[in-house]
Formats: structure tokens, C-alpha cells, sequence
């Protein structure tokens, strides 16, 4: 019987799969064993021990239960989160638990519509040009829309977060996608412009110098009333919670929105866009 062996310290997906096997074997199963207890099959086994799969939510649970390793320190589902998180940058994983819990969300996004706000094709878009320029692995392209996809689910509930979106002009200008992808996208923010949880501006070319922000800027308000804001550079983010850091930062704020078109005239902006006219 021939046998893969793979270096765990080779990548995050191959250090899962040895784990996964040395578990089992330390058990005496087979990977058929491990299958009827996991639910899967043994090919699947295989696939994830050898590192040809990546590892699913689903799967490292199920790996929890038969090893009973869900109440330990270092369950599957960690390490698990651990290789969805790798492709995302600094700082991030940690703001979207507070995003999932936040009260008010303020957005202020250049060049790509906010990840919040798009659809499942924009963003698949995005990650596969991320692929061809060789900046992640296909697999964490699909980690990546997968995640923006759990992201947004955490905002449909009962009580809805409040949320602030001033776009840069740039991002409803930006063609992603070609002309049918971007329609779309644009027509969902004609939707999302409509529910009463959300106001969407556009900070038009000609506020010029008058633009506070030179990166994208997110600002959080969580049930307890503090405020915290997440930033990212082009390799790394930052969370900060500290308050005379954060202030400045939301008065900021307060100004772009000042300087941004209404969301009257914004969605006018957007439904000229999405005509394709000048």
C-alpha cells in the first residue's frame, strides 16, 4: 500500500492532515473507521490526510466529536479557522467578531464596492483575479467568498445593525467584472439603498482634497456604545480600540459624510452608472 507522506510544517493544509492522521492511527482506525464515524468517506479521509482537500467547518466538527476532542484547547475546528484565516490580512479575523455583534457599522470603501455590499459574483471576481496574480491559492479564493458570504449572513437578524456606507465614486466607476457582473452588482446597491437600516452616499471626484480618508476606514459601535476602528494597508490591517485614537477618527468621519452626496443623489449617481452613461 503506497503512502503519502506530506512535511506538516510544508503549509497549514498538509500540518491538518497529518494531524488527522496521526489521530486516527493513535486509535487504531482505519480510514474507513474514521469515515463511518465522521459521516464521510474514506476517499475524503484520504484526500484531507494527504492534503488534496481542504478541510470544511463541517468536517473538522465531526473530527471533534469521534476524537472527542470538542472541549480541549486545540480542537480541529481551530486549527481549521486558523487555514481559513491565513489569506486574510492582520487583525481582520478579530474585527469581524465585532462586526457580527455590532450595533452601527460605518463604511467608507475606494476603488471596490464594500464586502458587506457585494454579491456573490463580485466577489468571486475579485478572488479568482487574485488567484491569476498568484496572491492566494484557489483554495483560499473559495475561503474568501465563503467567509464574505458568512459575514453577511451575521447581519440578517431580528435587530438589524444600523449602517453608514459612503463610497469613493471610484467604486461604482470601477468596472469588475464586465458590464453584465457590474449591473448586477450595482442594481443590488439599489436594493440595499432601500431598507431602512442602511444609508448609502457616494463621495464624489470633485470633493477633491476635501476627502478625509486616503484608505478604506471601518468604525464599529457595539452594544455597549464604544467605537472601534479596523484599517488595512496593502499587507497588513489594525484593529484599534484605544478612544483618543479612535475619535479622531470618527469625526472624520462626520466630515466625509458632510462632504458626500445625499443618498438620493447617490443612488441617482448609481442608477447612471449602472445605464452605462458618462
Amino acid at each position: 500500500m503506497n503512502r503519502k507522506e506530506l512535511d506538516p510544517e510544508s503549509s497549514p493544509e498538509a500540518a491538518f492532515g497529518a494531524r488527522v492522521r496521526s489521530s486516527r492511527e493513535s486509535q487504531g482506525w482505519k480510514q474507513e473507521d474514521l469515515a463511518e464515524r465522521t459521516g464521510y468517506s474514506g476517499t475524503h479521509i484520504s484526500a484531507v490526510e494527504t492534503g488534496r482537500k481542504v478541510p470544511t467547518l463541517r468536517f473538522s466538527r465531526s473530527l471533534d466529536l469521534a476524537f472527542g476532542t470538542g472541549g480541549s484547547a486545540d480542537t480541529f475546528e481551530r486549527q481549521w479557522r486558523e487555514i481559513r484565516h491565513g489569506s486574510l490580512l492582520e487583525g481582520f479575523p478579530q474585527y469581524v467578531g465585532h462586526e457580527g455583534r455590532a450595533a452601527e457599522i460605518r463604511l467608507y470603501e475606494i476603488g471596490i464596492i464594500p464586502g458587506l455590499l457585494q454579491t456573490p459574483e463580485y466577489a468571486r471576481c475579485l478572488a479568482d483575479s487574485a488567484v491569476r496574480r498568484g496572491a492566494i491559492t484557489p483554495e483560499q479564493a473559495t475561503e474568501r467568498v465563503t467567509f464574505l458570504a458568512d459575514r453577511q449572513a451575521t447581519l440578517i437578524r431580528p435587530r438589524p445593525p444600523m449602517m453608514l456606507v459612503v463610497m469613493d465614486e471610484s467604486c461604482i466607476r470601477r468596472r469588475v467584472g464586465g458590464h453584465t457582473l457590474m449591473g448586477a452588482q450595482l442594481g443590488r446597491l439599489l436594493e440595499l439603498a432601500e431598507l431602512p437600516n442602511i444609508v448609502l452616499q457616494i463621495a464624489p471626484y470633485d470633493i477633491g482634497e476635501r476627502r478625509p480618508f486616503n484608505l478604506p476606514m471601518n468604525l464599529l459601535t457595539l452594544p455597549d456604545l464604544s467605537v472601534i476602528a479596523y484599517a488595512e494597508s496593502q499587507i497588513r490591517g489594525h484593529l484599534e480600540r484605544d478612544v483618543p485614537s479612535v475619535l479622531p477618527l470618527l469625526t472624520a468621519y462626520h466630515q466625509l459624510q458632510a462632504e458626500a452626496l445625499s443618498q438620493a443623489a447617490s443612488v441617482a449617481m448609481i442608477e447612471e452608472a449602472r445605464k452605462g452613461t458618462p
